[in-house]
């Protein structure tokens, strides 16, 4: 196994590797593709290639497929689950046949089912980070993160993670049983989380921050160049940012950061990675292919000097609007 350089995520004693792996790309979400057609063996064999890199951090979930991604995890890890750290998520309630009923449930006795199911879908008995995926509007959180401190207990989880939450919640959370990490979407075109005090406060409690879509789901690698090239059931046709005129303003942006990267000799999106690193956060870029996941954790290499930062953070300064980044049904479901 190579050696990635290794962080603490939050305080709680979880040591990852400086970039994690997200899964959710390797499996569609209720039929529509994610990021484009996905292919097992190839997925897999990029799960198996980041081992070999250090990366040994997956990041799913039970609602990809749903309930797919799991199991085409478990394929991947199967004789070496001591050697991956698995996060999953829950809340997205998933009924008895395997079906998204489009609710969020964080209730007790739904947490206990849902960890139960995804132990099985891994095909483990524990799971290292288990996230509450959003915030349940009509169950308390302490209920919530209650009912994942028992799991801890058990040894059926690790550590309790959160995802898409406010500062309140966090504190609320924190305060029934520590948190390890909090997981938002954060990238240059989404510092919502920084202008929201969000990790201000993380820093504070000592919890880690893991930011997901770190690329902009795809805008920095600079494979869209117009609207048109997703295809009809692309989840992204269906977001604002990836729209009209935010669209094309948004690939200025690119250009911009572009011209770093090119100075540097690295691509745009370990540019990327490595400013998420070297704000102190946890960037997990999401991957099916061997080619990009190599260039993905290439980028724990590249050092940014404090002029290189700062410009690029002119390009895309707090506060600049890029577009929502989820259609308006979406939107509704984060704790803001």
């Amino acid at each position: 196994m190579e050696s990635i350089k290794k962080i603490k995520l939050g305080s709680q004693g979880l040591i990852v590797p400086a970039v994690g792996l997200g899964c959710m790309g390797m499996t569609q979400i209720a039929g529509n593709d994610i990021y484009g057609k996905a292919d097992e063996a190839e997925s897999i064999a990029t799960i198996h290639r980041s081992l070999e890199l250090g990366g040994n951090f997956l990041d799913t979930a039970d609602l990809y497929g749903p309930l797919f991604n799991e199991r085409l995890v478990a394929k991947a890890i199967n004789g070496n689950r001591d050697k991956y750290i698995i996060a999953t998520k829950f809340g997205y309630e998933i009924d008895d046949n395997g079906d998204l009923t489009w609710r969020i449930n964080g209730q007790k006795d739904y947490v206990r089912k849902a960890v139960e199911r995804s132990l099985k879908n891994l095909g483990t008995d524990y799971i290292d980070l288990y996230y509450l995926h959003r915030l349940d509007p009509n169950t308390p959180i302490e209920e919530t993160v209650g009912a994942m401190a028992e799991l801890v207990k058990e040894g059926k989880i690790g550590y309790i993670g959160l995802s898409e939450v406010s500062s309140a919640t966090i504190k609320k959370a924190h305060a029934v049983h520590p948190l390890t990490a909090v997981q938002t979407e954060y990238s240059f075109f989404e510092r919502g989380p920084e202008e929201a005090g969000i990790t201000g406060t993380l820093k504070e409690l000592g919890i880690g921050f893991v930011a997901y879509s770190p690329l902009g789901r795809g805008f920095i690698n600079g494979e869209i160049k117009t609207p048109d090239d997703f295809a009809d059931n692309d989840f992204r046709k269906a977001i604002p940012r990836f729209q009209g005129e935010n669209f094309y303003k948004n690939i200025e942006l690119v250009n911009e950061i572009n011209k770093l990267a090119e100075e540097k000799q690295v691509t745009a999106s370990q540019l990327a990675i490595a400013w998420i690193i070297e704000k102190g956060f946890l960037p997990i870029p999401g991957t099916k292919r061997v080619k990009y996941l190599e260039q993905n954790i290439a980028a724990a290499n590249v050092i940014l000097n404090a002029p290189e930062i700062d410009r690029l953070e002119k390009i895309v300064p707090l506060g600049v609007s890029t577009g929502a980044r989820y259609d308006d049904a979406n939107m509704q479901m984060i704790d803001q």
